[in-house]
């Protein structure tokens, strides 16, 4: 009997964000995929477990990983996949090795958690009945406005960017959108965490004026005709 993959979220910030189930379930798999097994170290060593870790992301042998994992999979061990921070597959590698055990008929199992995008969305203040998430916008101001016009309709917008590129995407929602609302969320959970909300030049404005900009962003756009 093969055994399961359990996609498992982990804290995106605030180590005390994880579940129960979570922490049973890294202990208890036989090892653990992580993105990045240095950086979930610090979280492993937390919550005292001491399972395996094998490195899993796009710049290191992904094919390989995946082919060994699905034969372990098969031969009966349980494996949890897990990201840097937040719920694996959101705008990271892991889809791969899941799309794989569903063509296997492996089973896959979710262990739910914290997520940025949703975790942003809940205090926005924006409307959330319809909303679409775009990940990271591509490179380029006239792909990153082409992506946003395509998708501008009766849904919030919700997407992904750096810090070194957020002036860059504040200024393509201006150019492809005009003078939108959005809300900005910086350092989720962590001590210096953020939210900026204004029309988008106002916000731009304000990030600009910083001294530095640091940590992950998650930006809404709220739509039109509100």
């Amino acid at each position: 009997m093969s055994g399961k993959l359990f996609v498992v979220a982990t804290p995106i910030g605030n180590l005390k964000d994880i579940t129960f189930r979570a922490v049973e379930t890294l202990k208890s798999v036989d090892y653990i995929l992580a993105e990045s097994p240095h950086h979930s170290k610090r979280l492993l060593e937390t919550y005292a477990i001491k399972t395996k870790t094998v490195k899993y992301n796009d710049d290191y042998n992904v094919e390989k990983i995946i082919e060994k994992a699905v034969e372990d999979l098969k031969s009966g061990l349980n494996i949890a996949l897990i990201s840097d921070a937040g719920t694996p597959t959101i705008s990271d590698p892991g889809y791969k090795i899941v799309h794989r055990c569903r063509q296997e008929n492996i089973d896959v199992v979710p262990v739910p958690g914290a997520n940025a995008a949703i975790a942003a969305v809940s205090v926005s203040g924006l409307p959330t009945d319809k909303f679409v998430f775009l990940g990271f916008l591509p490179k380029g101001k006239l792909k990153k406005e082409k992506m946003l016009k395509s998708y501008d309709g009766d849904a919030t917008i919700v997407l992904y960017e750096s810090p070194h590129r957020i002036l860059k995407t504040l200024n393509a929602i201006k150019s492809a959108l005009g003078r939108r609302y959005v809300v900005v969320a910086r350092e989720i959970t962590k001590i210096h965490e953020e939210f900026i909300s204004g029309f988008v030049d106002e916000v731009e404005e304000i990030i600009a004026n910083k001294s530095s900009i640091k940590g992950e962003f998650v930006v809404l756009i709220r739509k039109a005709d509100v």
